[in-house]
């Protein structure tokens, strides 16, 4: 299973970092190639299902379901990607997507971790796949910095 981290520490409160990260519709404004999103249900962050509209490097739309499950207000953040029956189900065995919030020295630290199982001979393509997340989730923080603190951001990779 390739599992890849990153971390960043945000100058910004864990509950603004919360606001964000917890909520499906803000996923336009901070992660990669996240057109739109669509179909939110659930109230709870708990249990949220939604569609992430990505654009690929062409233009093409790529349609994909996910679904929350855990979550601790302020703490943490757990989707995963529903597979079954879709497109992705050939490459793709599972895809989760975990976000960590911790309060440090009067700012606070994200962690993204993806963790995603590959299927079959997709398997091959492990090393290029963990490169790919890695990109992705960088830019990712970089994009939730950008929208919380904006210029006054005092960020620092981790």
């Amino acid at each position: 299973m390739a599992r890849v981290t990153r971390r960043r520490r945000i100058g910004v409160s864990p509950a603004e970092i919360w606001s964000v990260v917890s909520d499906p519709y803000h996923l336009p404004r901070w992660w990669p190639r996240t057109k739109r999103v669509e179909n939110v249900s659930g109230g709870e962050p708990r249990g949220r299902r939604w569609t992430q509209v990505f654009e690929t490097k062409d233009g093409r739309r790529v349609r994909a379901d996910y679904r929350c499950v855990s979550a601790a207000s302020g703490e943490r953040y757990i989707y995963e990607q529903l597979l079954q029956g879709t497109p992705f189900d050939r490459i793709l065995s599972s895809a989760r997507t975990e976000i960590r919030i911790k309060p440090r020295d009067g700012i606070t630290e994200v962690t993204l971790a993806h963790e995603q199982k590959l299927r079959g001979l997709s398997r091959l393509g492990t090393p290029m796949m963990r490169r790919a997340t890695g990109r992705t989730l960088s830019e990712a923080l970089g994009g939730l910095e950008e929208v919380l603190a904006g210029d006054d951001a005092k960020g620092v990779a981790m």
